[in-house]
């Protein structure tokens, strides 16, 4: 077995999860043109560290080789944020149907969260990719959060790595119930959701455009400009009277 040469095994991960922001992303800012609500807040993505690979790699006994990322399958994460409960099936539902992508696993830890308390819906797709030797397919995680189940995920990860996996049953019982109150809180916004969109629609629709402050900007720039020409103006007139 030769020696993996990780610059350029990741290089269609890299390539994979900036494509795949980019067209979420897209989605988004095109509902909101087209002034209909966007189930998707943000996306944000990574490829795990080669550390990170070994790890996972040799904690669940997988040999390393070019197979790697079909046995760890979040080589490529990309995780997109929702503002409500009900946004994550609508999410699902547009990767479903891309022509770009195939996804070959769902796992749904909302309605059946982790033993932790972890909740989110999680897609595993299969990506084409162009290199320059020719189309590669690789696999993708895709990962689908409220912001609250988001936050309570991103705690959890910091406790895991300062406990090396192990953490205290004080503390894991304590993550639990927040796990329990944030996913309350979700329920309780995703009851009310339409009023929270209407609000934030009347908001936007109250906010001034960004080309009339650029106007107003352009405005001041000129009226201060015209003072100051006629202080300048006027303190020459009095020299000359002086004189």
């Amino acid at each position: 077995m030769h020696k993996l040469d990780w610059e350029l095994y990741l290089l269609p991960f890299e390539q994979a999860v900036e494509e795949i922001k980019v067209k979420i992303k897209n989605i988004r800012n095109e509902l909101r043109k087209r002034k209909e609500h966007s189930p998707i807040e943000f996306a944000v993505g990574r490829v795990k560290s080669i550390p990170s690979i070994y790890n996972k790699a040799n904690r669940l006994q997988f040999p390393i080789d070019e197979n790697i990322c079909w046995e760890i399958r979040d080589i490529a994460g990309v995780r997109v944020i929702c503002q409500f409960i009900d946004d994550i099936p609508a999410v699902v539902e547009m990767i479903r149907k891309r022509g770009d992508m195939r996804v070959y696993l769902e796992k749904d830890y909302v309605s059946t969260p982790k033993e932790s308390g972890y909740r989110g819906y999680h897609l595993a797709v299969e990506y084409p990719i162009m290199m320059a030797g020719g189309q590669v397919t690789i696999p993708v995680e895709i990962q689908i959060r409220t912001l609250g189940m988001n936050f309570w995920a991103t705690i959890e990860h910091s406790l895991n790595y300062k406990y090396e996996g192990i953490i205290p049953s004080n503390i894991r019982q304590r993550l639990f119930e927040a796990a329990k109150a944030s996913y309350k809180l979700d329920s309780e916004m995703n009851n009310i959701r339409d009023e929270i969109k209407e609000a934030q629609a009347e908001f936007t629709k109250k906010e001034v455009p960004m080309e009339s402050l650029l106007s107003l900007v352009e405005l001041d720039l000129d009226i201060d400009a015209g003072m100051m020409e006629s202080s300048a103006h006027e303190r020459k007139e009095n020299e000359n009277d002086d004189h």
